[in-house]
């Protein structure tokens, strides 16, 4: 499988599977996709408290550990701190809750998954709006972030990780972090690419891993508005896509990979799930062909994020700035 570097030298998968049903499949129907995912060969899994899903992953994972077809250092496992857990010894319960679910001792990366402790109930629809939400806050932020070094140095967590930041935000606070995050989760598709952001984290030695990376096309309804563009069905990809007789959803893929940044699909299609572990490893892209990609961006953000805008905030695009 191919592999990127970690900015210590750890290698990671240069694919992983995503585990955000996205209100579409049930936690069961997302462990038996992880299951597929694990036979298949993926050893990169995202999850997340908040998916409502890791204890019946966690089961997977235990029940292929005991097995002994796969061993606990083969697999790089992420969770994240939701936003009502933000408060002052709440990230290490939210961690010690993730452990106990996933069935083990420590997590390979934690993240903040948003920054900012703004909080919408499981489910809303992308009017609801919470009167305790508020901006982001650097100093606020940093409290979280001194609570997970802390799961860093106690080894429960062994890299950290930052999530849905712009490019203000990290200058607010990486020049005053003690552990560098090592990843950073974001929104990254042929039409959202994000190159300026992109190019910061790398030139901060921070590993890019690129959610939404097929457009998101079973992305929850408070996530959909009329301007969207459905990345599957852009000129560009289309080209590319016929060029290498492959559906449109692997030539994004492999342009992610291409670009270094980490792409966590998820499928409930074993199909689908195998189809897309091979893609990045096998017939890669031209850079005439990347080239080309290069110019489906569209600006199309998919995850606007608005059921997180506080009391007076006049549009989402307020989130990202």
């Amino acid at each position: 499988m191919k592999e990127f570097r970690l900015n210590g030298g750890e290698k990671i998968p240069a694919i992983g599977f995503g585990t955000f049903g996205s209100d579409h499949y049930s936690p069961e129907q997302v462990a038996k996709a992880v299951a597929i995912a694990l036979e298949a060969g993926y050893r990169m899994f995202d999850c997340a408290e908040v998916y409502g899903n890791e204890g019946l992953i966690g089961k997977v994972f235990d029940g292929a550990f005991q097995s002994g077809k796969i061993r606990r250092e083969e697999l790089f496992i992420t969770s994240k701190v939701w936003n009502d857990h933000h408060a002052p010894g709440e990230p290490t319960k939210a961690l010690r809750r993730s452990l106990e679910n996933l069935k083990v001792s420590y997590v390979d990366a934690y993240f903040v998954h948003w920054p900012f402790p703004n909080y919408h109930a499981p489910g809303c629809d992308g009017d609801s709006r919470n009167p305790d939400s508020r901006p982001f806050s650097a100093d606020e932020f940093l409290g979280v972030w001194r609570e997970l070094e802390g799961l860093y140095d106690q080894g429960l967590a062994r890299h950290l990780g930052m999530s849905n930041m712009t490019i203000s935000k990290l200058d607010s606070v990486l020049p005053r972090c003690r552990v560098k995050p090592s990843l950073i989760e974001m929104e990254l598709h042929p039409s959202f690419q994000q190159r300026e952001l992109f190019d910061y984290c790398v030139s901060k030695g921070i590993q890019v891993i690129g959610f939404c990376p097929l457009g998101s096309p079973n992305r929850p309804e408070r996530d959909r508005t009329p301007e969207d563009v459905a990345d599957t069905e852009l000129n560009e990809v289309v080209s590319v896509s016929k060029a290498h007789g492959v559906h449109p959803a692997l030539t994004c893929l492999k342009w992610s990979v291409a670009k270094g940044a980490i792409p966590i699909p998820f499928s409930g299609s074993e199909k689908n799930i195998r189809a897309n572990l091979a893609s990045v490893s096998e017939d890669p892209l031209t850079e005439a062909e990347m080239e080309l990609l290069n110019r489906a961006e569209r600006g199309c953000r998919l995850v606007k994020g608005q059921v997180f805008l506080w009391p007076g905030a006049a549009s989402w695009t307020q989130l990202w700035e």
